[in-house]
């Protein structure tokens, strides 16, 4: 049996991002329990990011930034297979390293 999808975003180079209900909850109660009620946010964030960073470490994941006030926003995603996965979410004072692909 498939989860059931939570979010989706479909983010500028196309591919569509997806978190499942159980996932999203472990973001927000183990990891990272500020992003609780910030779906809105991380949907934005996909969708509309100020900045995309290619990870250092893995070529298939890609780092999402968007300025909220001052500090950003961050969704970590993973391209598997044409769709992707959101691996998590955060709000940070800087961007991290990585290779830049959007703007370039």
């Amino acid at each position: 049996m498939q989860a059931q999808c939570y979010l989706r975003s479909r983010h500028l180079f196309g591919f569509r991002v997806r978190v499942t209900r159980d996932y999203w909850e472990l973001i927000t109660t183990i990891k990272h329990p500020v992003m609780a009620g910030q779906e809105a946010a991380v949907q934005e964030v996909l969708e509309q990011p100020d900045e995309i960073r290619q990870s250092r470490s893995d070529p298939a994941v890609h780092l999402f930034y968007r300025a909220r006030g001052q500090r950003w926003f961050c969704a970590v995603a993973r391209r598997l297979n044409g769709d992707g996965f959101l691996i998590t979410t955060y709000p940070t004072d800087s961007i991290k390293e990585g290779t830049r692909i959007w703007p370039k």
